[in-house]
């Protein structure tokens, strides 16, 4: 809270407390003026009426005796403000009647005079007792001014004695550590805390004299020496590596990273790295993340989840002593530095790191190129076994025992799980080496639904499952590979058998995304489900969800075959994350008139 702050608070303080005490003392002021107003009004008034028909009464003779009777006697009844006046009243107006009309008797008119002596008592008892109350209120109001009146000149008191010590005393240590700094004793600090301008002040203050204590104590040469050895040790660095400040100049860029650009130290310190990507391709690609916001995002690192960068290397120590195209890394690191005497980090550079990843991504390629060798290879004799099996099957050839037919389904089935296998490891390879051969045309969202479920018809059978197709008739095309679509399909249904439990229910529905301009496709099973843990890996290569007691796992490749295949072709894939009964995969594919308007 500032001081500002606190001093307004102050004053609204004080004019509370006078606005409390000026509103305290006008409400029983008005109140004791209420209660003899009462007085005035209600019960004078009556008693003069009163006397003023006394005076009629006496005065009979008189013509005009009656009339003011009468005024007096009306006026009476329009003042009636006690409790048992009314009834008074309404006798005398009963005895003064009998009397007009000529009942002159002597009982009647003592009923009028002693009516007039029962208003006249009422009202003066009613006076008598409505001073009391005033004086009641003027005791109340003298009592409540008074308590008030003390207990706001205490905390006036308070204030008055302990405020000027709270604005005075910081500036008193303040000055005096002022006068330390000049004396050169850069160990002073200020000691007193709070939230408002002066605890600022005194965080500043300390912030300076420990700026100043570890200037007056740094060894000029002990820095430089530190600075010449972390040089040396970035020009010894493998990796390529360039510094950057916070405003995008070039600090720092070792031997490797020169060799990569193409260019010499002196054309590269001290420069303005847009500057000079602006004619070096290489450099430019770099900077990307440095100069684009998302590259400053705490969530989204810079240099966070890009793909290899394929750069020519002049080095004359390669095979053959001529440079090579090689495979890059590239990882971008923010700088922050909490600065002495600061509590936030602040900005204090990027550095951009190439990692030579051309070895890892030799291999790679020759395991990919192996896998792809191995499982073509495999395909041939696998399809002689499976032609084999046939033949056996034929009677033509002899008729087999029970045993023999139970040990050949079990032949047939293992030849089938390996030409899944070496099917799964083709299709991975293609999509390693990036060489995912696609057949996009305008497909019906139907044809490739039906050929799923028909091809996995008998299999569905064999678990007595229920598949439940929903294919809306008024579907638009979908720009696909119909095979490799129907083949991510066919995936999903066969992990969904899988899961299910026997005479159970897959779903199978088709459904039109108009804002989107997709049609998803959306396989539903019953089964055990997919734990939240396990949710995000279920499309890593070779992860395989921990199996229930009587499932047969697969080899962990469908599902990120099945992502390659859906993301060449423009698409969507997922699990819905929102069931949990069971489980739910979908993909989605553009529409062939909504992606042809888009070439357009």
């Amino acid at each position: 809270m500032s001081i500002k702050t606190k001093i307004s608070l102050a004053l609204t303080f004080l004019f509370v407390i006078l606005l409390m005490l000026g509103g305290l003392s006008a409400y029983y002021l008005n109140r004791v003026s209420s209660d003899a107003g009462a007085i005035l009004q209600d019960n004078y008034n009556s008693l003069e009426y009163v006397s003023a028909m006394q005076r009629a009464l006496t005065d009979r003779p008189n013509p005009d005796a009656l009339t003011d009777f009468e005024t007096a006697l009306s006026g009476q009844e329009a003042n009636v403000t006690e409790v048992s006046e009314g009834r008074a009243t309404r006798l005398l107006r009963r005895a003064f009647d009998q009397y007009r009309r000529g009942a002159t008797d002597s009982l009647t008119v003592g009923r009028i005079e002693q009516s007039l002596l029962t208003i006249a008592d009422l009202n003066r008892q009613a006076m008598i007792r409505k001073n009391e109350t005033a004086k009641e209120t003027s005791r109340q109001a003298l009592k409540w001014l008074a308590l008030v009146g003390t207990a706001s000149f205490l905390v006036l008191f308070s204030f008055i004695i302990n405020f000027p010590g709270y604005i005075a005393n910081p500036l008193r240590e303040l000055t005096r550590g002022i006068r330390e700094v000049a004396s050169r004793n850069f160990e002073e600090r200020l000691h007193f805390r709070s939230e408002d301008e002066f605890g600022e002040l005194a965080r500043s203050f300390n912030s300076m004299a420990q700026k100043l204590d570890e200037y007056e104590h740094s060894n000029l040469a002990q820095v430089l020496h530190e600075k010449r050895r972390i040089e040396t040790l970035i020009q010894i660095m493998s990796e390529g590596i360039i510094g950057l400040d916070e405003h995008r100049q070039i600090l720092f860029v070792n031997n490797v990273a020169c060799r990569l650009l193409g260019a010499g130290q002196s054309a590269l310190l001290g420069r303005y790295a847009p500057d000079v990507a602006a004619q070096n391709d290489l450099l430019r690609t770099l900077i990307q993340d440095v100069m684009s916001e998302q590259g400053h995002s705490a969530d989204n690192p810079p240099g966070a989840g890009h793909a290899l960068l394929k750069i020519y290397d002049p080095d004359p120590t390669n095979a053959g002593g001529r440079g090579k195209e090689g495979y890059y890394h590239r990882r971008t690191h923010r700088v922050e530095v909490i600065r002495t005497g600061e509590e936030q980090a602040e900005l204090a550079g990027y550095v951009i790191v190439l990692e030579n990843v051309t070895s890892y991504k030799e291999l790679d390629l020759a395991k990919t190129n192996f896998i792809a060798t191995v499982s073509h290879e495999l395909k041939t004799p696998l399809a002689g076994i499976k032609m084999s099996l046939k033949l056996l099957e034929d009677t033509r050839v002899g008729r087999l025992n029970t045993e023999q037919q139970s040990l050949l389904a079990h032949v047939r089935a293992d030849a089938d799980r390996l030409l899944n296998l070496t099917a799964e490891l083709l299709n991975m390879a293609q999509v390693e080496s990036g060489q995912i051969q696609l057949k996009l045309r305008p497909v019906a969202p139907a044809d490739i639904v039906h050929y799923a479920t028909h091809a996995l018809r008998l299999q569905a059978e064999q678990k007595q499952l229920r598949v439940e197709v929903s294919v809306p008739d008024d579907l638009p095309l979908v720009l696909a590979d119909a095979e490799k679509a129907s083949w991510v399909l066919i995936n999903f249904l066969s992990n969904a058998i899988r899961h299910s439990t026997n005479e159970g229910t897959v779903e199978v529905s088709v459904a039109l995304l108009a804002v989107e301009n997709m049609v998803q496709f959306m396989v539903r099973d019953y089964g055990v489900g997919i734990r939240p843990e396990h949710q995000p890996l279920v499309f890593d290569r070779y992860f395989k969800v921990p199996e229930q007691a009587g499932q047969s796992g697969g080899t962990g490749l469908g599902l990120a075959i099945s992502r390659e295949f859906i993301g060449s072709m423009h698409g969507q894939i997922g699990l819905d994350a929102g069931v949990t009964d069971g489980a739910a995969f979908y993909f989605r594919l553009p529409l062939a008139q909504s992606h042809n308007l888009a070439i357009r």
